[in-house]
């Protein structure tokens, strides 16, 4: 089942839209449950793409359909819900609230979604190894544990895709692996599609499928090594 489907994407910024490309005519389908590890150097456009999808911005020209529905049709009313439903985000600052405690930011994840319900965030904490911290403030955390509260909100809804935006770039070597593990392993035992932008090659030995993006195009790639050359 194709969860993502991106067809002749394109965008270009300034405000009439003739500014340098940062998406190029992407063509993309995403299957349900695939973990992808999305490489490429800063301002290569990947953060542009999960934008894009997200419904965070619109495109200049080409269309995004997820699970079948078209970003554009839903309106921006639409594109909220999906967010708030469907979407989890994990970020490399880790982006939580700072006057919330580890399970107030999770919690709110669910009240944003309509499904207030304190159990299932002390469950999602509890499956990241953070039982016990549930009332320290993002302050009072590692950046490990921080990132850990992050994949709680995203995982807690159930959403259908994470999109995940350098995850381990504000980490060390063998906390990054930990998370990686952790994300990876909760999206397969989910099913939930996971979308990683990195510039680290850590990642790809977590993926199953790995893409390459430059100047706002996306190339297939088959193995790790290709990666580092």
């Amino acid at each position: 089942m194709v969860i993502i489907r991106i067809i002749d994407l394109w965008k270009n910024y300034g405000e009439d839209g003739s500014g340098a490309p940062a998406l190029c005519g992407t063509n993309l389908d995403i299957h349900k449950g695939e973990i992808i590890a999305l490489f490429g150097k800063s301002g290569s456009g990947k953060s542009t793409l999960f934008n894009l999808i997200a419904g965070l911005d619109r495109p200049t020209k080409g269309r995004i359909e997820v699970e079948g529905r078209d970003l554009e049709d839903l309106g921006e009313k639409g594109r909220t819900l999906l967010r708030r439903t469907k979407l989890g985000f994990i970020f490399q600052f880790f982006n939580l609230l700072p006057t919330l405690t580890a399970f107030e930011n999770v919690f709110l994840s669910l009240e944003l979604a309509d499904r207030s319900k304190p159990e299932l965030a002390l469950k999602a904490l509890r499956d990241v190894g953070l039982e016990g911290k549930e009332q320290r403030f993002p302050n009072e955390l590692s950046g490990g544990e921080q990132q850990r509260v992050a994949i709680a909100r995203a995982i807690v809804k159930n959403p259908s895709i994470i999109l995940a935006d350098e995850p381990t770039g504000n980490l060390d070597t063998s906390t990054g692996n930990q998370i990686l593990d952790l994300l990876t392993r909760s999206c397969r035992e989910s099913g939930t599609t996971l979308m990683m932008a990195t510039h680290s090659p850590l990642t790809c030995h977590y993926a199953t499928r790995i893409l390459r993006m430059v100047d706002g195009v996306i190339t297939e790639e088959t193995s790790c090594e290709e990666i580092s050359h």
